[in-house]
């Protein structure tokens, strides 16, 4: 593994089966949370979370998960499996101790598939807009032509967060942080075509019998207006009755971009009441 610092973070590479991969290690001496990002997006997106999470007593990890950002843009395995397996390689070389693992979106589903996984691994899951989810045809298909329709290069950071926002600059800057600059403009560190196949199980499938396999203590983190319905949520409690969970009022499906400061809150109070 090799390292390089900046303000407030080291940046951290490993390579694993020919495939690069860069986190943020905040540092800090307490429990060890490896924060993992949604889909499309990048670790930056926790630069508001990692600090208060650290100044309060953990130590925190911010991974750029296969595909994205300043990791390999184009693995050749895309599967839940292999971004299951990066998390691990990860948390060995980093020598992380039964981490916390918070992801939103698709970085919530690896954070859950992980722990279904290797159920002793994590002391607690926290998933922000994030499920088991359904078998929906066609949504790998829908994601990616979306994101092939971003009319980029983006002439400026200003057209990005008013395009990638749509009516939420907050939303827009945590999305244009993770945009480089390029040949007349800015473009996304991401290839659609990828990021579509990175879809393709959960088009297929639901994950219900890993989402039994967790056995650490977990913690649901909805937007108010969030893609997490309120019959997924139903089902996840059912199966899992001792699951805790919230809806972050005036949130969609970046909550955690929206409102870091009370996702930390209530990480830390679901740190606190359950005694991880």
């Amino acid at each position: 593994m090799t390292s390089s610092s900046t303000d407030g973070w080291t940046e951290r590479i490993l390579v694993r089966d020919g495939v690069r991969l860069s986190c943020r290690d905040w540092g800090g001496s307490g429990p060890d949370t490896l924060l993992l990002h949604g889909l499309a997006g990048h670790c930056g997106e926790w630069d508001a979370l990692a600090p208060l999470l650290r100044d309060a007593g953990h130590r925190v990890v911010a991974l750029d998960q296969r595909g994205h950002g300043a990791s390999d843009r184009h693995p050749e395995d895309v599967s839940r499996a292999a971004y299951v397996a990066d998390v691990l390689a990860l948390v060995a070389e980093l020598g992380l101790v039964r981490p916390l693992l918070v992801g939103q979106s698709l970085g919530g589903h690896t954070a859950l598939l992980t722990a279904a996984a290797r159920p002793a691994l994590p002391r607690g899951l926290v998933l922000v807009e994030a499920g088991p989810g359904g078998a929906e045809p066609g949504t790998a298909e829908r994601i990616g032509d979306w994101l092939r329709a971003w009319p980029v290069p983006f002439p400026s950071r200003e057209a990005a967060v008013a395009y990638l926002g749509d009516g939420k600059p907050v939303v827009g800057e945590g999305w244009a942080d993770g945009l480089e600059a390029g040949d007349g403009g800015l473009r996304p560190r991401f290839d659609p075509d990828v990021m579509e196949r990175s879809l393709a199980e959960n088009s297929r499938r639901a994950f219900w019998a890993e989402w039994t396999a967790v056995d650490c203590p977990a913690l649901a983190v909805l937007g108010q207006d969030g893609i997490i319905g309120g019959g997924e949520y139903a089902e996840m409690v059912r199966l899992r009755p001792g699951l805790h969970g919230l809806s972050l009022p005036g949130t969609g499906h970046d909550a955690h971009l929206e409102r870091p400061d009370a996702l930390g809150a209530a990480i830390l109070d679901f740190v606190g009441r359950t005694d991880l």
